[in-house]
């Protein structure tokens, strides 16, 4: 085998094991459940300068 089969083994293995990775990140994300956003009643109110100023 010549140096450029070598490089392009290697270089596919290493996208081979990026994207076996991306998957089981993506599964564990996944299983978490449903993502629900927060709630907007804890938020702290918005205060507007201009009406502060005057």
């Amino acid at each position: 085998m010549t140096k450029g089969q070598i490089v392009a083994i290697i270089t596919g293995a290493i996208s081979i094991l990026i994207a076996v990775a991306y998957l089981v990140l993506v599964f564990i994300l996944d299983t978490r459940g449903e993502m629900k956003p927060a709630p907007v009643s804890q938020t702290p109110p918005v205060i507007q300068l201009d009406s502060a100023i005057n």
